[in-house]
């Protein structure tokens, strides 16, 4: 992790890592608006890591009702379905790429809303 505990202006995302005192082997790092973390999957990704496998990468939108989790499937980090749980796509492409949002299903707060497959943004935002 110790590349992206530093600043680096030539990333795509702003800010750096910092470990979680409490928690061995966590790390955490805060983004104030989406549009400023495109790109920071990637850089996990290719960080060396020892037993990619455990890696487990929990990101929160501001419009999500819970963590998503990201683990790695044939090296690259992929979003895991969570039981209880949908992302929820409700317009077409824009000009910065949209991730939808996280629902808790069965609560209302949005299923319902979930667009086609193929209106749905292809694009990573992370």
């Amino acid at each position: 992790m110790e590349p992206l505990t530093r600043p680096d202006e030539a990333r795509t995302w702003h800010g750096c890592f910092v470990q979680i005192p409490w928690f061995v082997g966590g790390w955490h790092i805060e983004f104030e608006r989406w549009n400023g973390r495109r790109g920071v999957l990637k850089d996990l990704e290719f960080l060396p890591w020892n037993d990619p496998a455990c890696v487990q990468v929990m990101l929160h939108d501001e419009d999500d009702d819970l963590f998503g989790l990201w683990m790695f499937r044939g090296g690259v980090l992929v979003e895991v379905g969570i039981p209880g749980t949908q992302r929820v796509h409700t317009s077409a492409r824009s000009r910065d790429a949209n991730p939808g949002f996280l629902v808790q299903t069965g609560l209302g707060r949005g299923e319902d809303r979930h667009s086609p497959e193929h209106v749905q943004d292809p694009r990573s935002c992370w």
